[in-house]
């Protein structure tokens, strides 16, 4: 729930600045930035939160706790990448993958029931899936209309 307020409040505001600056509305650009201010506060979370997230992989996976910090480093650098018009649509698609990619961690936590900020397993169960999964698809068409296919 986080992650949406901040992506819709970055958005709001990045519509406003660029509206005050640039004397016309840029909703491609804004939506990128929102979208780049979410990825650091999620990117955040990988290192305050890293044990619940490691929590979240599935008992095969090695090295776990470098996955969780390599995948915050690497929200990083797609948050960036989303900003640079060079990178943006690479940034984009790259992140659209890595969003279906993360789908099976939260399919794994919400069903062992895993709290990622607590580290414990009394988490919202298979509930937390009703808005991951809708929310995981707003990420992917907000990714794709504002760095792919600029409407």
């Amino acid at each position: 729930m986080k992650p949406l307020v901040v992506l819709l409040s970055s958005f709001l505001i990045a519509i406003i600045l660029i509206r005050i600056f640039n004397k016309e509305f840029n909703f491609a650009l804004s939506a990128r930035i929102a979208m780049s201010i979410m990825l650091c506060f999620t990117a955040i979370g990988h290192f305050a939160f890293t044990k619940g997230m490691s929590m979240m992989i599935p008992q095969f996976i090695p090295f776990k706790t470098n996955l969780i910090y390599f995948t915050g480093i690497f929200e990083f650098v797609l948050a960036i990448g989303l900003l640079i018009p060079k990178f943006k649509v690479i940034s984009g698609w790259t992140f659209i993958i890595f969003l279906l990619m993360m789908l099976p961690a939260n399919i794994y936590a919400s069903i062992h029931t895993i709290d990622y900020q607590k580290g414990t397993f009394n988490g919202n169960g298979l509930s937390y899936l009703w808005f991951r999964i809708p929310f995981q698809f707003l990420l992917i068409a907000w990714t794709y209309f504002s760095a792919i296919r600029i409407v």
